[in-house]
């Protein structure tokens, strides 16, 4: 990929996210096509996460063939450790959330550039909502009415401004800790990469998660939250990196608006 291809690559991760979601939305829409099979890490998937998965995975290696793919649901090609270019793709964030029909699920497709993440696409397929950056331009949120706003990190940094974002299926005894030990003006408990979202555009302060996760659930929301403020950094305050060849994230992650805030 050339660097004058990079506005290309955001452009057709927005439109292979905004297809996928529509058919993710048929689905959710259809209680009957609710199959459930579980991986080896007994964690669900169904045809939606699969059929997003095949619109995405084909779509980005059709316009971008000399680019590596890393998926959550696809088999893991290691020629990928060889290239500089490597699109990062999570089809359902929150298979949970979609199982249990609340809406906080997403589609999460990065762009990595020598491990790091250099473009990040989030679509909320039940809002309409796509958030999208990239690096050095800047974090951006387009409604489902097709209003365009730049995305800020909150300047809340003095004690009782300080909101808490967590996760709403994947608790932990750190976290659960971290709530009693500090006065949180509000606690916010919701699914998928929208935790990342919630931080990029000012509506909370802090999230941390001390649970492992993978490079595919990451690496959108690290770019977007970054490009709108935020500092994201692994547990030991070192620099998340991406198209690794252990694609756990094991350290743990947090973001937040302001250094300050770094609990």
């Amino acid at each position: 990929m050339k660097e004058t291809d990079c506005q290309k690559a955001l452009e057709i991760s927005k439109k292979l996210a905004v297809d996928a979601g529509r058919k993710i939305m048929e689905i959710y829409q259809d209680e009957k096509q609710f199959n459930i099979e579980y991986k080896a890490d007994k964690s669900p998937l169904t045809i939606a996460d699969k059929l997003s998965n095949q619109i995405i995975v084909e779509g980005l290696r059709k316009a971008f063939p000399s680019c590596a793919v890393l998926s959550e649901e696809e088999k893991d090609d290691r020629d990928r450790l060889r290239r500089e270019f490597c699109f990062i793709v999570d089809p359902l964030d929150g298979t949970k959330e979609f199982l249990k029909r609340n809406g906080q699920f997403t589609i999460n497709i990065a762009l990595a550039y020598k491990h790091r993440s250099i473009m990040g696409v989030i679509y909320v397929p039940v809002s309409g909502d796509l958030y999208y950056a990239w690096k050095g331009y800047g974090s951006w949120l387009r409604s489902c009415e097709g209003k365009v706003s730049r995305l800020h990190v909150s300047a809340a940094t003095a004690p009782g401004e300080i909101r808490l974002v967590v996760s709403s299926s994947h608790g932990c005894r750190q976290t659960d800790k971290l709530i009693e030990k500090k006065q949180f003006r509000e606690l916010i408990r919701i699914g998928s990469s929208l935790k990342g979202c919630l931080v990029a555009k000012g509506d909370a302060e802090i999230y941390y998660r001390y649970n492992p996760t993978m490079e595919w659930d990451t690496a959108a929301m690290q770019c977007i939250a970054e490009e709108a403020g935020a500092v994201f950094r692994q547990m030991d305050d070192s620099e998340m990196l991406y198209n690794r060849e252990n694609v756990c994230n094991e350290k743990g992650f947090y973001i937040i608006n302001d250094w300050k805030n770094k609990i």
